[in-house]
């Protein structure tokens, strides 16, 4: 599917903010890929096709993760804002013709991160919390500065902030967010 497709069949299937956000994202990830020297048309097109499953309600979603064998596990059914970073990579191949295994997995991490990531998966991560639109946070100009110069440390700092935020509000945190901290944490010892 071309690109200009895609873009049509997002902005009709997303919210007109999600779809602000996703185009956002898009750039965001691409300006990325090139302060890293990671592949550019690979970062758009990840970032746009990055919450293409957030469309669909809830019960769809839990639908479509059923007839794709993705488990509902207890903190996905806690939280199941979750739910559509591990669909959208099934979403992204049937319905916008993504093949492409490596935007698959950054979109699918772009929520709770993982231990290990590619580049392409942190610019993933990382654009999705501070693409241009998002809703001001306290630490987030310092975020942004750190995504162009440490990224490792600005992941540390999302993944942080995130738990803290999680933790606060007595929310579900997916046991793969607490597992890339850890990983990214002692990355950092190192």
């Amino acid at each position: 599917m071309e690109l200009n497709e895609i873009k049509k069949k997002l902005s009709e299937n997303l919210k007109e903010s999600r779809y602000n956000h996703t185009v956002g994202v898009a750039y965001t990830a691409a300006a990325m890929a090139m302060a890293f020297g990671a592949d550019i048309q690979k970062a758009f097109m990840a970032g746009m096709l990055h919450d293409c499953a957030k469309g669909y309600p809830l019960e769809r979603q839990k639908e479509l993760c059923q007839r794709y064998g993705i488990p509902l596990t207890k903190e996905r059914r806690e939280s199941p804002q979750l739910l559509h970073s591990a669909l959208a990579p099934y979403i992204a191949r049937d319905c916008y013709g993504n093949e492409d295994e490596e935007i698959a997995s950054a979109i699918e991490c772009h929520t709770t991160g993982k231990p290990g990531m590619t580049l392409l998966e942190k610019i993933v991560f990382i654009a999705d919390y501070i693409e241009p639109g998002r809703k001001e946070i306290p630490g987030l100009s310092s975020v942004r500065q750190l995504a162009f110069s440490d990224m490792d440390q600005c992941l540390l700092g999302i993944l942080e902030s995130t738990m803290q935020y999680l933790e606060s509000r007595n929310q579900t945190i997916d046991p793969k967010t607490k597992e890339t901290y850890q990983y990214y944490k002692e990355e950092d010892r190192t």
